[in-house]
């Protein structure tokens, strides 16, 4: 993983984007304390679903969460 300042990223962002094809994470920071605010992943990476085990009903139950569902994850499990 390698980490790229804003600076860096708008000055060589074609250099970002081929990096990030093959497959590496850019973390990008921001500011004089370059914080953290950003990572860069392939699509292929962002776009996979991960399935969440039932805990102590797995294998016994299912359960399917709508595309409509109001919550959002984060959300939900804070709750």
């Amino acid at each position: 993983m390698q980490t790229m300042t804003v600076a860096e990223v708008k000055s060589h962002f074609s250099d970002a984007l081929d990096l990030v094809q093959k497959g590496e994470e850019i973390v990008i920071s921001f500011g004089k304390r370059k914080e953290k605010v950003a990572v860069l992943v392939p699509f292929s990476r962002y776009a996979q679903k991960k399935e969440r085990s039932l805990g102590l009903l797995s294998g016994k139950a299912t359960c399917v969460i709508k595309d409509d569902f109001k919550l959002t994850d984060d959300e939900l499990l804070a709750s």
